[in-house]
């Protein structure tokens, strides 16, 4: 099982990015997918997620209205977009498959898979 992260990089206040993840041997639609981040000094926080089950989307209160998620099951594939970032989105970005997604920030952060992470800076 791998999740290929990418698309992580340096950006200033305010710009955009757009994070990719690939999976193989695994297939996405069976599980809640979605992102985690982890900041220095600070435990993983899950900023997005997605399962098929309802078709809602769950996003954190820091990101809501900013971040988008997106995903194709042909394709194994899901995607963030990021906009109007702040320096303190600044974070390593991972892609996961998981049980179910989080009802709330004060959940516990559970997965099955978790991709190798993509650094994400925001600085001017």
């Amino acid at each position: 099982v791998q999740l290929q992260a990418s698309g992580g990089g340096l950006v200033q206040p305010g710009g955009s990015l757009r994070l990719s993840c690939a999976a193989s041997g695994v297939t996405l639609d069976y599980y809640a997918r979605g992102w985690l981040r982890q900041a220095p000094g600070q435990g993983r926080e899950w900023v997005s997620c997605f399962h098929s089950s309802d078709g809602n989307t769950y996003y954190s209160d820091s990101v809501k209205g900013r971040f988008t998620f997106s995903g194709d099951n042909a394709k194994n594939t899901m995607w963030l977009q990021m906009n109007s970032l702040k320096p303190e989105d600044t974070a390593v970005y991972y892609c996961a498959a998981a049980p179910l997604c989080p009802g709330g920030s004060s959940y516990p952060v559970l997965y099955d898979y978790l991709g190798q992470g993509t650094q994400v800076t925001v600085s001017s």
